[in-house]
């Protein structure tokens, strides 16, 4: 479970920078790709994200008992 956590951590930390890159110079990692290329980042970045909001709790050191 650990390594499912952290692979999640790595690919929402690079779905955040992706976002802060759009929101600031309209570009994003996905321009450097192709469109399914970049459809099954999007897929990995967002399936990543539900890994960590169902785990969380379990997994923080700050949040869990």
């Amino acid at each position: 479970m650990k390594t499912t956590h952290v692979i999640s951590f790595i690919l929402v930390a690079i779905g955040g920078l992706n976002w802060l890159l759009i929101g600031l110079f309209n570009w994003g990692v996905a321009d450097l790709v192709s469109a399914p290329v970049a459809k099954i980042i999007y897929i990995l970045v967002g399936l990543a994200t539900l890994v960590l909001i169902f785990t969380h709790k379990k997994n923080c050191r700050m949040c869990g008992d």
